[in-house]
């Protein structure tokens, strides 16, 4: 018993899934904020160029 309770406890073949799956989810969060940021000014962007055609555009 004793020595199923020591190999339990110093077992960590899961321990590099579990790291992988955080690292992941950090990963992720940061490209989505990253993302919106981008999204916001990328918009007000192609609002200036679609302002600046339509004013050309007309005579």
């Amino acid at each position: 018993m004793r020595l199923a309770i020591h190999r339990f406890l110093a077992d960590d073949t899961g321990a590099t899934i579990i790291e992988y799956g955080l690292i992941a989810g950090m990963i992720s969060i940061a490209a989505i904020t990253a993302l919106q940021t981008m999204g916001a000014s990328l918009r007000s962007l192609y609002e200036f160029v679609g302002t600046v055609a339509t004013l050309a555009a007309q005579p």
